[in-house]
């Protein structure tokens, strides 16, 4: 039974494992969902291509946190896999079913405590201040730093033919009086997204220009239909 322990063990170990790697990847900008994505993508070795890889392995400090849980979780695989053989190697019909009752009910434990919400909030809590404390981290919450709780919204918008922004400058929409700001630019150009960050006035807006806007939720409701 020893054998079993150390299974669950290592199984417990790697979901917080995961689960840090998911939250370190959240402070760095990454949505809660897309963090989580990558971080159990990377331990698993699943290698998964998505439109958020190039995101990844261009930004430092989430590569830096990709390559250690790549690293985990190629030792925990193989620990995992090892340990489970010795747990069932030798054993009778009866002592196999046995032991099989208990690692079924100890990953369901295991997947209960994974799924706690209330326990993510702690966790959360718990690992942000040690990765403020004991790393170089630059662990940043952008929710907060936005806002985004308190009656603001990022959205994305779309430049079509009909739209009245098109074909014209920033600087002539007068954004500031619907108070909504552009942060950024995705314009497609000859096949290629090019990322346009902090556009000045003088920019012309493109059709097919995708527009990364900050405002209150009520005004981007009310403007556009968006993709949040």
């Amino acid at each position: 039974m020893i054998a079993l322990f150390s299974l669950l063990i290592i199984v417990a170990l790697s979901i917080i494992a995961v689960r840090i790697g998911a939250i370190a990847l959240e402070l760095t900008g990454l949505s809660t969902e897309i963090a989580s994505f990558q971080a159990q993508s990377a331990f698993s070795g699943a290698g998964f291509t998505t439109t958020e890889s190039e995101a990844m392995v261009t930004h430092p400090v989430r590569r830096r946190i990709i390559r250690l849980l790549i690293l985990m979780g190629s030792a925990g695989v193989t620990t995992s896999i090892a340990t489970l053989v010795i747990a069932f190697v030798g054993q009778t019909g009866h002592g196999v079913i046995v032991r099989g009752q208990f690692l079924l009910i100890g990953l369901l434990c295991i997947f209960i405590f994974a799924r706690s919400k209330h326990l993510y909030n702690i966790m959360k809590v718990i690992i942000t201040k040690a990765l403020k404390k004991w790393t170089t981290l630059r662990a940043y919450d952008y929710e907060q730093l936005f806002g985004l709780g308190q009656g603001y919204a990022i959205a994305k918008v779309s430049i079509r033919q009909d739209n009245p922004w098109r074909d014209k400058p920033i600087k002539d929409l007068k954004l500031h009086l619907e108070d909504l700001l552009i942060l950024a630019v995705y314009r497609k150009t000859g096949g290629k997204v090019n990322f346009i960050g902090a556009p000045h006035g003088d920019f012309i807006l493109n059709v097919d220009d995708e527009l990364i806007c900050y405002a209150k939720e009520a005004a981007i409701s009310k403007k556009f239909s968006t993709a949040m």
